[in-house]
C-alpha cells in the first residue's frame, strides 16, 4: 500500500511539475520587429434588402409570442444575404453579398430601429475574397446611419473603420429597402 502511495505521489508531483512548463507557452508574449503600414479604403456600393417577393433576401427567422401590427415589430429577428451592387438599380453590376442578422430593437411602431452583424463579402473586382464585418445599431429616425467595422479579412486583415448608410428606396409597404453604403476602412 506505501508503495502504492509513492507512486501516486511521485505521479502528482511530476504533474504540478510539467503544468507551469505548459502554461509559460500560451502566456508568452512576442514583440514584433517590424511594423506594417495601416492602409485607408474608401467604399462605395448599393445594398439591396428585399423581404418580399418569390425570392427575398432577408426572411423573418424568429418573432416574439406578443400581438403587434407590423410583421417587422419590436423583437422580429432577420437572416439576411442582400446582394451589394456598384449602382441603386436590381440589375446593377453584383459585387458582393452581406450575410448576416439583424434584429428589431425598437418598441416604437413608428422607427424602425435595428441591431446587426453582417459579413460584406466582395465576390468580384479589385476586393474579390476579401470581406469586411459590421455589428451596430441604426435607427429609421436617422438621416445617415453611422455603424462600426468590427473586423475583417483577405485585403481588410484585421479592419476596422464606420460605414455611413442612407435610404436611396425604401418601400414603405413591404419592408424593402435599398441602402446607400459608404464606407472607410482602415486595415493592414
Amino acid at each position: 500500500m506505501e508503495k502504492e502511495h509513492n507512486i501516486f505521489a511521485l505521479a502528482m508531483i511530476f504533474c504540478l511539475t510539467i503544468a507551469p512548463v505548459y502554461g509559460q507557452y500560451y502566456s508568452k508574449t512576442v514583440m514584433r520587429v517590424a511594423q506594417r503600414a495601416e492602409k485607408m479604403t474608401r467604399l462605395h456600393f448599393f445594398l439591396h434588402d428585399t423581404v418580399s417577393g418569390e425570392n427575398p433576401s432577408a426572411v423573418i427567422i424568429a418573432h416574439p409570442n406578443i400581438t403587434q401590427a407590423s410583421p417587422f415589430g419590436f423583437g422580429t429577428l432577420f437572416a439576411i444575404n442582400d446582394p451589394l451592387t456598384v449602382g441603386p438599380e436590381p440589375t446593377s453590376m453584383l459585387i458582393g453579398n452581406a450575410q448576416g442578422l439583424y434584429v428589431s430593437s425598437s418598441r416604437d411602431p413608428t422607427v424602425f430601429t435595428s441591431v446587426m452583424y453582417a459579413d460584406f463579402a466582395f465576390t468580384s473586382g479589385r476586393f474579390n475574397g476579401s470581406s469586411f464585418s459590421l455589428i451596430s445599431r441604426s435607427s429609421s429616425s436617422d438621416a445617415t446611419r453611422e455603424l462600426a467595422i468590427v473586423g475583417g479579412r483577405g485585403a481588410f486583415r484585421m479592419a476596422q473603420g464606420f460605414a455611413l448608410t442612407q435610404i436611396n428606396f425604401a418601400n414603405l409597404t413591404t419592408g424593402d429597402v435599398i441602402l446607400e453604403c459608404n464606407v472607410t476602412l482602415y486595415h493592414y
